[in-house]
C-alpha cells in the first residue's frame, strides 16, 4: 500500500507524459493542414516541382510522367510575342531547344517580325481558330502517354478501336442532338479522309460481281477530295461520274448503281443540303454539323455518315474520323477497309482524342462550352466580313440566313467555315486569278466542279491569318473608290 507522498509523485509523473501526447496530437493537425493547403492554393507546376533538381525523381505522386510534364510546361510557356508557338517536335536550335514557329506573316526568332503586304493565304480548312479554347483548358486536356501504352495492334475486346472512346462519341452525339446514334455502327478511320474510299467501297458491288461498278457523284459545288480520292482508286468496283445533277432525269432504277455524296453543312458554301439522286445510296458527309458552324434543326438520320475531329475539336493533325452506318454488312465491310490498309487508327491518338471528347462532355451549355465558343468567333468574323463585302460593287458572298438552333435553344447568326465568293464584273470570270492579284490566296472554283466565277476563302485559320485577310479585303474594297468607271485593278 503506497503512501499519500508516493501517490503525489505518481501523479506528477503521469502529467507530462499526457501533455506530451496533447502536443503530438496539435502539431499532427497542424501539419495535415498545411499540406492541405498547398495543394488546395499552389499552382501544379510549383507541387510537380518545377524547381527541383530535375533528377527525373517522384514529385507530388509523380515519377516517369514528372519529366515529361515538365518538358511541357517548358515549351507552353514559350509565348512567342503571341504570334506563334513552340512545340515538342520543333526543329530544335543550337541550344537543342524547339524553337517558334510563327504564324503567316510573322517572323524572327520570337515571331515578332510583322511582314508589311503580306498576302493573305485562305486556302486552307485548318482549323487552328479553337486553339485558344485549348489553352484555357491545358490541364484538363493535357495527356501523359507512358512508352509501353498499347503496344499491341489491337485494343480492348480484341477491337482496333477503344470501346470506351466509342462510348463517348455516342454520349456526344445525343448530347448534342446532332446525330441518331442508336441504331448505327461505327467505325474510325485515319480521319475522315480515310473513311471516303472506305464507304465508297462498302457500298460498290464485290469485284467478282456481274453488276456493274458504281458510279460515284456528288452535286456542284462539293468537297474536292469525294472526285480525287475515287478517281485515285479507281477500279473494278467504282469509277467517279462526275456531278450528280447530271443525273436528275434519270429514273429511279437507274441511279440504282449511284453512290452520291452529300456535304451538310456543305463545303465551300455552308448550306444544308440533302442527295439529289433518288434510289441512290448517299454518304452524307457532316464534317461541319456541329453548334460552332451551323444551326443544328435536328439529328440527322441518314444510313452512312462521317464526322471527323478535325471540325468538331479542331484536332485535324491527329486524324481521327468515324462513320455511322445503320446497316451491319455495310459496317463490316468499311472496318476490314480500314483495317487492311492501316490496321484501325492510331492507338495514341485514340487515347488524346478519348481525353477531348471528355472535357467536350464536361463542358457542355456551361460558360465554357466548346460551340459557343467556336459559334461566337466564327459569327463575329462573318459579321467582319460581311460588313467590308457589302460595300463592294466587285465580290459577293452567299447569303445566309438566320435559323434556330436546337443546340443552343435560339435563333443563331451564321457562323460557316468558308466563304464562297462571286466575282460579279464581268471581266473577273477567274476569280481566284482576281483575288490573287489583290494579295489573296484563295481555293479554285473548279476544285469543287463550279463556276470559276467563284471562289471559296478559308475562315478557320489563326486570328493573325483572319486579320491578314481582313487588310487584304478592306484595301480591295477600299480601291474601288479609287477607280475609273469601266477599269479595273485587279
Amino acid at each position: 500500500m503506497s503512501t499519500p507522498m508516493e501517490e503525489a509523485a505518481g501523479q506528477q509523473a503521469r502529467r507530462p507524459a499526457g501533455l506530451r501526447l496533447v502536443f503530438a496530437l496539435l502539431y499532427s493537425s497542424l501539419i495535415l493542414n498545411a499540406v492541405f493547403l498547398a495543394h488546395h492554393f499552389l499552382s501544379p507546376s510549383w507541387l510537380l516541382g518545377a524547381g527541383g533538381g530535375g533528377d527525373g525523381g517522384s514529385s507530388c505522386g509523380l515519377s516517369w510522367a514528372l519529366q515529361a510534364a515538365r518538358e511541357a510546361e517548358a515549351v507552353a510557356a514559350v509565348e512567342c510575342s503571341g504570334h506563334g508557338q513552340v512545340f515538342l517536335d520543333g526543329v530544335a536550335g543550337e541550344d537543342g531547344r524547339p524553337g517558334c514557329e510563327c504564324s503567316s506573316c510573322f517572323a524572327g526568332p520570337d515571331c515578332s517580325l510583322r511582314t508589311p503586304n503580306c498576302t493573305a493565304n485562305t486556302d486552307s480548312g485548318d482549323p487552328v481558330f479553337l486553339e485558344p479554347y485549348w489553352r484555357r483548358h491545358a490541364a484538363a486536356s493535357a495527356v501523359v502517354v507512358s512508352g509501353w501504352h498499347r503496344l499491341s495492334y489491337i485494343t480492348t475486346d480484341s477491337l482496333f478501336q477503344s470501346v470506351e472512346l466509342e462510348s463517348l462519341i455516342r454520349r456526344l452525339h445525343r448530347a448534342v442532338g446532332n446525330a441518331v446514334v442508336d441504331d448505327k455502327h461505327i467505325v474510325f478511320g485515319t480521319g475522315s479522309a480515310q473513311l471516303i474510299n472506305a464507304l465508297v467501297h462498302a457500298l460498290s458491288p464485290d469485284a467478282n460481281a456481274a453488276s456493274p461498278p458504281a458510279r460515284v457523284v456528288a452535286a456542284a459545288p462539293y468537297y474536292s477530295a469525294y472526285e480525287t480520292q475515287t478517281r485515285m482508286f479507281d477500279g473494278r468496283e467504282y469509277k467517279w461520274s462526275g456531278d450528280a445533277a447530271a443525273w436528275t432525269n434519270a429514273s429511279r432504277n437507274s441511279t440504282d448503281g449511284f453512290i452520291e455524296f452529300v456535304t451538310s453543312p456543305n463545303n465551300p458554301d455552308a448550306l444544308l443540303r440533302k442527295p439529289v439522286l433518288g434510289g441512290s445510296a448517299a454518304i452524307v458527309d457532316h464534317a461541319y454539323y456541329w453548334p460552332h458552324f451551323t444551326h443544328i434543326p435536328e439529328p440527322a438520320d441518314d444510313d452512312v455518315m462521317l464526322f471527323t475531329t478535325s471540325k468538331l475539336s479542331g484536332h485535324a493533325g491527329s486524324r481521327l474520323g468515324w462513320a455511322l452506318i445503320r446497316d451491319a454488312k455495310v459496317a463490316k465491310r468499311a472496318y476490314e477497309y480500314v483495317k487492311q490498309s492501316t490496321i484501325g487508327s492510331s492507338r495514341d491518338t485514340q487515347l488524346r482524342i478519348l481525353r477531348v471528347v471528355k472535357v467536350i462532355l464536361a463542358n457542355l451549355h456551361v460558360e465554357d462550352d466548346i460551340f459557343a465558343f467556336g459559334h461566337d468567333v466564327m459569327r463575329t468574323r462573318w459579321r467582319r466580313l460581311n460588313a467590308v463585302v457589302s460595300r463592294s460593287r466587285r465580290i459577293s458572298l452567299q447569303k445566309i440566313p438566320t435559323q434556330y438552333c436546337t443546340y443552343f435553344n435560339r435563333i443563331t447568326e451564321p457562323s460557316p467555315a468558308y466563304a464562297w465568293v462571286r466575282c460579279e464584273r464581268e471581266e473577273d470570270e477567274d476569280c481566284y486569278g482576281a483575288l490573287l492579284k489583290a494579295n489573296i490566296i484563295t481555293r479554285a472554283s473548279d476544285l469543287f466542279g463550279a463556276s470559276s466565277r467563284y471562289t471559296r476563302i478559308g475562315l478557320l485559320k489563326s486570328d493573325d491569318d483572319f486579320d491578314v485577310l481582313m487588310e487584304r479585303i478592306t484595301d480591295l474594297v477600299n480601291a474601288e473608290n479609287y477607280e475609273a468607271p469601266g477599269s479595273s485593278s485587279m
